[in-house]
């Protein structure tokens, strides 16, 4: 195929549009050759990168965002006004996702955040007895009928109606040591009796 040439001079065969303005390089592309979109890449890989990590401040993040606006602003190339500044245009789009991926690291730090708030308001110990309360509420459903009725009532009392070692020791008229007693037990044959039902 012959060289072709432009009325400015400029050859726009192979890889010589180089020397084309941005908006005449992306009617080119639209037109003639999407391999040349190679160019516009080129002519804003630096320029957003350095636009994206001031907005991000993280250098994969901002690598993420100039990937997803070359390939937004080439999905979205033939709606491109060649009227208007190019450069403009890509930068919006740049833009959008720098903001797009500001507000998606938000709801993560948020989410982290409210996370190591939940367990630093709870003690080691408190997050052990809620997970077990959980646990043997399950083990209640199905084995609670075979546990001798002297351990069931502090049991139900304790992990089901969630009263006090105090409250159960008042409500069963026992001290609230031997609730204490009866409680461990009746853990103990409550996962024997679970363990049988699996």
């Amino acid at each position: 195929m012959k060289e072709k040439t432009s009325r400015k001079g400029i050859k726009i065969n192979g890889m010589e549009y180089q020397e084309f303005s941005d908006e005449k390089l992306v009617s080119y592309v639209r037109s003639k050759n999407q391999e040349a979109y190679a160019e516009v890449m080129l002519r804003y890989q630096e320029k957003l990168m350095r636009y994206a990590r001031s907005i991000v401040n993280d250098e994969q993040t901002a690598t993420d965002v100039v990937q997803n606006a070359f390939i937004k602003a080439f999905k979205n190339l033939q709606g491109f006004d060649t009227k208007r500044k190019f450069s403009s245009w890509i930068y919006r789009i740049a833009h959008n996702e720098a903001m797009n991926e500001i507000k998606k690291s938000r709801r993560l730090i948020s989410l982290e955040k409210n996370a190591w708030l939940t367990t630093k308001m709870q003690s080691e110990e408190d997050i052990e007895e809620d997970y077990t309360k959980k646990e043997l509420k399950i083990m209640m459903k199905k084995a609670i009928e075979k546990v001798d009725i002297k351990y069931r009532e502090p049991l139900v009392l304790y992990y089901i109606d969630e009263k006090s070692y105090e409250e159960i020791g008042e409500i069963l008229r026992i001290p609230m040591g031997t609730v204490g007693t009866r409680i461990g037990r009746g853990k103990k044959k409550l996962k024997e009796e679970y363990a049988r039902e699996k």
